[in-house]
């Protein structure tokens, strides 16, 4: 699985992808794997009211990344043993469920459970 970034031919970025550039309106024609680049940490917070099936505490970051002069910030949990401050250095680290599939109302095979969380460097 890849961290995707997308762009268009004017060169900005966005993340999660959109059909058109939310920008200048243009066709997102470029890929950008994320998953090995790092980042740095705009702003975080730890939610303790979190919905079901997803741990508790939570802490999410905003995430800064820089490609080729232009960057794009995501959004994701921190790893379990992770504590930042704004500016810290992170990378995205695979993990194959962010929130336990048999909590909730959806069917297990109808989502994907699976994606990034951020880990100090």
């Amino acid at each position: 699985m890849r961290l995707n970034a997308h762009r268009c031919p004017n060169g900005h970025l966005t993340y999660p992808g959109h059909e058109l550039c939310p920008e200048c309106g243009e066709e997102q024609t470029e890929t950008i794997d994320l998953s090995d680049e790092t980042g740095s940490v705009v702003t975080w917070t730890t939610s303790t009211a979190t919905p079901p099936g997803v741990r508790q505490p939570n802490s999410l970051a905003i995430v800064e990344f820089r490609v080729e002069g232009e960057s794009v910030r995501a959004i994701g949990q921190l790893t379990e043993d992770t504590e930042v401050e704004i500016g810290d250095e992170v990378r995205p680290v695979y993990a194959e469920e962010l929130r336990d599939p048999d909590a909730g109302i959806r069917e297990k095979e109808s989502h994907e459970w699976d994606g990034y969380r951020f880990e100090s460097v």
